[in-house]
C-alpha cells in the first residue's frame, strides 16, 4: 500500500544562482515528506529522483494513478524507514510536476519553454539545499539517490559537504560518458525534429510533441534494461493481434514483436505525465555532469578526489553486473577517488538481471545494503 501524505511547495526567498551565469527569481520547489522530523531535526534523509522520476516517491502519482516510484524501498518499515526517518523527495528545477522549470511561467507571465535557463546537476542540488534551508534542515542524516539522483547525492557531498552525514549513491557516475550523451542526443533531436515541438513554444497550443518525446523514451528505456532481461521477458516471440489470434507477421510496420509493442507502450504513456522540453533541459544538466571538472583549476581537467576533499560524510557506492548505462567501472571510478580523498566508503557491486533499472525493482541484496547503510 502506499504511503499517503499532503504534497508541498516551496517559494525559495532569494534568487537561485546558476552555473550558466544566470538566475531564476521566485523559483518554487514542490516537495513530498513521509514520517516526522525528530525536534532536533537530525533524522531528514533527502531522496533524489533519476531523470524521469519526480517527487512522488511513496505516494500515489497524481496524473498516473501509479504507486510512487520507490513505493517499495520507502515506507514504514521498509528499508527507508518513515517509522524513524523524515523522507524528502524534491521535484528537480528544470522538471515539469511542480517546481520551476520550462512549462513555468516567467516574470512576464508566457512560459519560459526556451526562453529557462540551460541548468546542471549542481543547479538542482542547488534548490535541494534551499529546500532544505527553508524547512531549517541543516544536516542530513543521508542524502540517497539512484542513476541521476546519484549524481545529485555526490555534487551535494562535494559542494557541500557538511549538509549530509551520510551519502549513498546508487547505479551512477560522477560523469557523463561520451556514449551517455549520445543516447541523449538521439532523444532531443527526436523532440526537436516533431513539427508539434514548434521551436518549443506549443504549451499555447493543442497539439504538444508526444510523437517526438515518446521517440526519446523509446530510446532511453533501452538503456535502462538489459540484453539477457529482453531476451527472457520478450525474446523475439510475435505480438498478439487484436482479435485474439495467434501472433503473425504482419509483412508491415505495426508492432509485430512483442518488444515493439512494449516500448511503443512505454513510449505513449511517458507522453501524459511529461514534458518535453523538461526532457530536453534535464538531459542536458546531465550530460554537462562533470564532477573532476568543476573542481579543477582550469576547469577542464582534474582530479575526483578534490571534488571530495572537504567532505565529513560517509559513503556507500553500489553498482549492478547487468547495468551497462552506468557500469560498475563508473562506481569504482568513484569509490578509488573517495579512497585518494580519505573519506571512508563502502562499495558492492550486486547481481540483478534488469539492467540499470535494477535499483527500481525487486532486488532483496539492495533493500539489505540500503537499510544497513542507514543504520
Amino acid at each position: 500500500m502506499s504511503v499517503q501524505n499532503a504534497s508541498r511547495v516551496l517559494t525559495l526567498p532569494d534568487s537561485l544562482p546558476l552555473d550558466s551565469g544566470d538566475a531564476l527569481e521566485g523559483a518554487v520547489i514542490a516537495y513530498e515528506s513521509y514520517g516526522e522530523l525528530s525536534p532536533a531535526k537530525d533524522n531528514a534523509i533527502l531522496v533524489c529522483h533519476a531523470l524521469t522520476g519526480d517527487q512522488y516517491l511513496a505516494s500515489d502519482h497524481p496524473v498516473t494513478g501509479k504507486p510512487g516510484w520507490w513505493e517499495r524501498m520507502v515506507g514504514p518499515g521498509k528499508p527507508i524507514d518513515t517509522n524513524r526517518f523524515h523522507v524528502i523527495c524534491a521535484n528537480v528545477i528544470g522538471s515539469c510536476m511542480g517546481s520551476t522549470g520550462p512549462a513555468s511561467n516567467a516574470p512576464d507571465g508566457r512560459p519560459y519553454a526556451m526562453r529557462f535557463p540551460v541548468i546542471t546537476i549542481r543547479d538542482m542540488v542547488r534548490g535541494q539545499i534551499s529546500l532544505l534551508d527553508g524547512l531549517g534542515i541543516e544536516r542530513l542524516h543521508a542524502v540517497v539517490g539512484g542513476s541521476m539522483g546519484g549524481m545529485q547525492a555526490l555534487s551535494l557531498a562535494a559542494n557541500f559537504p557538511d549538509r549530509a552525514a551520510r551519502v549513498l549513491a546508487i547505479a551512477t557516475t560522477a560523469r557523463h560518458s561520451a556514449q551517455n550523451i549520445a543516447f541523449h542526443e538521439v532523444g532531443r533531436q527526436a523532440i526537436m525534429a516533431d513539427p508539434a515541438w514548434a521551436g518549443g513554444d506549443y504549451y499555447a497550443q493543442d497539439q504538444r510533441p508526444d510523437a517526438g518525446l515518446s521517440v526519446a523514451r523509446m530510446a532511453a528505456h533501452i538503456t535502462y534494461l538489459s540484453e539477457a532481461g529482453l531476451t527472457e521477458k520478450f525474446g523475439r516471440r510475435l505480438q498478439q493481434r487484436a482479435d485474439g489470434s495467434a501472433g503473425a507477421k504482419s509483412f508491415g510496420f505495426d508492432a509485430d514483436f512483442q518488444v515493439e509493442s512494449y516500448l511503443r507502450y512505454q513510449g505513449s504513456g511517458f507522453t501524459r505525465r511529461f514534458d518535453a522540453n523538461s526532457y530536453l533541459y534535464i538531459t542536458r544538466a546531465m550530460d554537462y555532469f562533470d564532477l573532476a571538472e568543476e573542481f579543477s583549476s582550469d576547469g577542464r581537467s582534474g582530479h575526483l578526489g578534490n571534488a571530495f576533499a572537504g567532505t565529513t560524510a560517509r559513503f556507500c557506492l553500489i553498482s549492478f553486473d547487468s547495468d551497462w548505462l552506468y557500469p560498475t567501472a563508473e562506481s569504482r571510478h568513484v569509490v578509488h577517488a573517495l579512497n585518494a580523498s580519505g573519506a571512508p566508503v563502502s562499495f558492492v557491486e550486486l547481481s540483478a538481471p534488469f539492467g540499470h533499472d535494477s535499483f527500481l525493482l525487486d532486488v532483496p541484496a539492495l533493500d539489505r545494503v540500503v537499510a544497513g547503510f542507514l543504520e
